[in-house]
């Protein structure tokens, strides 16, 4: 008759078991669970892939042209489009307004031309703190280009100057544009 033998680790004993038909009967079932189990299991796994997949579709990487990081002085956001002076993501959609933002934001560099026809120029910054930013990615998802940029962290208030930072992006399905929480929507030439 076979056993199964049961070790006890702390005095070392020694105990067997007579491995009799109650012992088969009961590993038979916990088998036979186990199978049940993981047959029941297959079927979901391709539908868990595939639900996954839906709930990424939608989401678009958005090519960026050009990109630029700076400071902006504190006492000139009065030239960003109106609405905008105050938040952390915005855009600019006309040349004239881009040509004033430019001027105190690379003062030193040459105005790059951009085809607002077919592009905008997002741009975000930190509100609350001096952070170095740089623009890594924008998605776009549902009509929001999402803008996911990289910030140095620093406690110093925002004095003279803020850190920001400006992509050039198609326009084509941008409806907003958004940066964390914050979101601008972008409201058409007239």
């Amino acid at each position: 008759m076979p056993y199964i033998v049961l070790k006890n680790s702390f005095q070392g004993e020694i105990m067997q078991i007579p491995a009799g038909k109650h012992w088969e009967n009961l590993f038979y079932g916990l088998k036979l669970t186990l199978f049940v189990l993981l047959l029941g299991a297959v079927p979901f796994l391709p539908a868990g892939c595939a639900t996954t997949e839906t709930l990424n579709m939608g989401t678009a990487g958005i090519p960026i042209l050009e990109k630029w990081s700076g400071d902006y002085p504190v006492q000139e956001l009065g030239r960003l489009p109106a609405g905008q002076q105050d938040t952390a993501a915005g855009f600019i959609d006309d040349p004239e307004t881009f040509i004033q933002v430019w001027r105190v934001f690379m003062p030193q560099g040459i105005l790059p031309p951009v085809d607002f026809s077919k592009n905008i120029v997002v741009f975000t910054r930190n509100i609350q703190f001096y952070n170095r930013t740089s623009i890594l990615k924008i998605t776009l998802q549902d009509g929001t280009a999402d803008i996911i940029a990289m910030e140095t962290m620093s406690s110093m208030p925002i004095e003279e100057k803020a850190a920001m930072a400006m992509a050039v992006i198609p326009r084509t399905g941008v409806k907003a544009i958004r940066a964390g929480a914050e979101k601008v929507e972008l409201i058409p030439h007239q």
